[in-house]
């Protein structure tokens, strides 16, 4: 129930990330989406990616430090206090999230939201025994 995610480290500077993204099209890499963390010298992009082994290797070939995490991908309601919801199962478990971001489309009426926790396994468990869809990573590769 782990989704597989690359983390680039990414000079911050003009053209850096507009490179990534060429050399992913070039081998026909579908960005599933992403997410952007910066400092005034550097980033990490985090992605979603339709082939996480090519991706990585690419840009490895071409200078990129470039990491493979997991992250869970939750379909969250699409409604006030959907997300709420989600958190509030997770807060009374005492599981932290580290980062979490939105994946670019829905499944059904759920909105899906990508989540980095600190006790994965627990966060899994916790959720899917609250009734709460975890989504494969086939799913959203495909998406």
């Amino acid at each position: 129930m782990k989704v597989e995610q690359i983390s680039i480290f990414l000079e911050n500077k003009p053209g850096g990330l507009e490179k990534v993204t060429k050399i992913l099209s070039d081998v026909n890499i579908n960005i599933r989406t992403m997410a952007v963390a910066d400092t005034s010298d550097f980033g990490i992009v985090r992605m979603i990616v339709n082939n996480v082994e090519t991706a990585t290797r690419v840009l490895k070939e071409n200078g990129f430090t470039v990491s493979r995490t997991t992250v869970v991908a939750v379909e969250v309601p699409d409604r006030p206090g959907g997300l709420h919801s989600i958190l509030e199962v997770i807060a009374k478990e005492n599981v932290n999230i580290a980062y979490m971001y939105a994946f670019v489309e829905k499944s059904g009426e759920n909105a899906v939201m990508l989540f980095r926790f600190d006790q994965q396994d627990k966060a899994i468990d916790v959720l899917v025994k609250n009734g709460i869809n975890v989504l494969p990573g086939e799913k959203l590769y495909s998406f």
